[in-house]
């Protein structure tokens, strides 16, 4: 087998809690991440020698400033490769969106390049290998739903949900590192009431989950990018279950059990937005 296609997919954040800023500079976190099935197609295949990295989107780098050819230098220098990968990567995911687009993106790499190779690495040590990359490719790789602890990395995979998932990012980019760097630990009020929503995702109790939707990087994002609450306020408008932003944003989501609520909130967002989408969440 000489040529690969695989689906990176995002991910939105149930709940993000931030316990502390560590000594190295990195923050200690807590947080549910759910797979939705939005995803990007990255075409791998086989050439003689070095890396060539095409795309669709104009705004994402084709060198080593691109976190999936990162990924590809990783996979050739770790496991001693001695030919070379195209790499075509057909963007869907929001660009900086806060949905995990570049980190999908590298965990595809990875996860293709295995089979390509045929190098018979694990799923864990595929995992292990991707936390040098960025703190959200182990996940990316592991998929499905997963409680992350530490700056990300120390995964338990628990209960996912199959929802209806509508999307809707502004025409705003956000600096993950400006959002930490306002970040005041010390000063957040309210906190994720993680095994309440561990539970309620076990329970399949979508109501409960819903209500306890928490993102302390919120207000962060919100105090700088005021458009973020307008979406929330508008997605709950439009009947979501609970609404809450991925990450450090600025793409805020909601969640539907019923497929015509979403699609109606899907269509009424679209026309103030062009970024919006209406998707299932993701569980292998």
């Amino acid at each position: 087998m000489e040529k690969l296609e695989i689906k990176g997919r995002a991910k939105i954040n149930l709940s993000l809690d931030v316990l502390k800023r560590r000594e190295d500079g990195y923050h200690e976190v807590k947080m549910i991440m759910q797979q939705i099935d939005l995803y990007d197609e990255i075409s791998l295949k086989i050439i003689k020698n070095g890396i060539i990295l095409n795309s669709n989107c104009e705004y994402i780098p084709n060198h080593e400033g691109n976190i999936a050819y990162k990924a590809a230098q990783l996979m050739i220098h770790h496991f001693g490769i001695k030919q070379g990968i195209e790499i075509y990567i057909h963007k869907n995911i929001p660009v900086a969106a806060g949905l995990a687009g570049g980190s999908t993106d590298a965990a595809a790499v990875m996860i293709g390049m295995n089979e390509l190779f045929n190098l018979k690495a694990t799923k864990k040590e595929l995992m292990d290998l991707g936390v040098n990359l960025g703190a959200d490719v182990p996940f990316c790789i592991l998929g499905g739903a997963a409680l992350a602890e530490g700056i990300g990395e120390k995964l338990t995979s628990i209960q996912g949900f199959q929802e209806w998932i509508v999307l809707c990012k502004p025409n705003i980019s956000v600096s993950t590192a400006s959002v930490y760097g306002n970040l005041n630990v010390e000063q957040i009020i309210d906190h994720p009431k993680t095994e309440v929503m561990i539970e309620a995702l076990k329970n399949k109790d979508i109501k409960i989950l819903s209500e306890n939707l928490c993102n302390v990087l919120e207000p962060v994002t919100e105090s700088m990018h005021p458009i973020i609450k307008d979406i929330k306020k508008k997605m709950l408008e439009y009947q979501a279950l609970g609404s809450i932003m991925s990450g450090s944003g600025p793409t805020v989501f909601g969640i539907y059990k019923d497929y015509n609520k979403a699609k109606s909130a899907y269509e009424n967002l679209s026309k103030i937005y062009n970024q919006v989408y209406i998707v299932k969440t993701y569980n292998e």
